[in-house]
């Protein structure tokens, strides 16, 4: 595996991250315990030294899952993880809405710093921005943490551009988070442009549009009432056979470099830019395998061109949420 430095902040990872949210948080039902720690040290051993949690994914059951099976291993992996929400005073999954105010932030660190078995957060991400809070206030926070030596990099997740300018006025920040993917191009406008300017990486998350760019989803799919795509509108039946040209070109593009159509969807996004690192969730090895094959899939300038042609003529029906 390929590794990337994340912008100017020297944090180098492996190309392609993974998503952990979902091994424990989400879908029903959740990934058994040793499953998943099995799955993660799989993962090591393919080259990944990138993992992605947050206090908010169970809450704790995945920074706690990340802890235990990745504590072996500590000094060859990057554990990012995140603060942002006020969680549910009585302790049942899901929260009652945003808080970075920072108190908050160091309690979170604190009790990260625990339940992931490190001396240091690798790179803490505030998980939304927080309206209540100025984010020069949030950055001075993490700031003090990482002069405590208790977090080395700072991130943003889904933050607009001007959010980026004024918190990395303060404390560097090394990561900016947001979906993206073929389907979903809005940081492009902004942001895109925002990170490549002050030296920022960027991590897409969803870069295989919650699994509908593997080309697996059709419109006789059903989905759990416990799966967020269930209430998606970009999986609606209407939305998925509507869609389905997007995965015509993959499909397409994927024949003529003997890659499947997620191999593509993440070869395009590695392709963009040498400090974007996807991170595609997965709960299982041959989805590992294949997202990692990813990495030695060589997209040409011809290439690209032939996608951005064909996306200009494809108007994505459905909104992201």
């Amino acid at each position: 595996m390929q590794k990337r430095t994340l912008g100017k902040s020297g944090l180098e990872v492996s190309a392609l991250g993974l998503g952990c949210m979902r091994m424990t948080f989400a879908d029903k039902p959740i990934g058994d315990k040793a499953a998943m720690i099995a799955f993660l040290h799989a993962a090591v051993d393919r080259g990944i030294t990138f993992f992605d949690t947050a206090e908010v994914y169970g809450p704790f059951t995945n920074e706690e899952l990340v802890g235990e099976a990745l504590a072996p291993l500590r000094g060859q992996v990057v554990i990012a993880t995140k603060f942002g929400f006020q969680l549910n005073a009585d302790g049942s999954p899901g929260w009652s809405g945003l808080n970075s105010r920072p108190e908050r932030i160091k309690q979170v660190a604190e009790a990260s710093l625990k339940r992931l078995k490190v001396e240091a957060i690798d790179l803490f991400y505030q998980h939304r921005v927080d309206p209540n809070v100025p984010i020069e206030d949030v950055a001075g926070a993490v700031k003090e943490l990482i002069e405590a030596g208790k977090v080395k990099h700072f991130g943003l997740s889904e933050a607009p551009a001007e959010i980026i300018r004024r918190a990395h006025t303060v404390q560097p920040v090394t990561a900016l988070q947001s979906e993206y993917s073929l389907w979903w191009r809005t940081p492009e406008e902004e942001v895109l442009p925002t990170c490549e300017e002050l030296g920022i990486g960027f991590v897409p998350y969803s870069p295989l549009g919650r699994g509908y760019l593997t080309g697996k989803i059709d419109e006789n799919t059903t989905f759990d009432s416990s799966d967020i795509r269930s209430r998606n509108p970009r999986f609606t039946q209407e939305a998925i056979k509507a869609n389905q040209a997007v995965i015509d070109l993959l499909t397409r593009i994927g024949e003529q470099k003997q890659a499947t159509p997620a191999q593509i969807a993440l070869a395009w996004l590695l392709a963009r830019s040498p400090w974007i690192v996807p991170i595609p969730g997965s709960r299982k090895i041959e989805r590992l395998e294949e997202n990692i094959g990813a990495a030695n899939v060589d997209l040409t300038e011809g290439d690209l061109r032939e996608i951005e042609s064909a996306m200009s003529n494809i108007t994505v029906l459905g909104d992201r949420y």
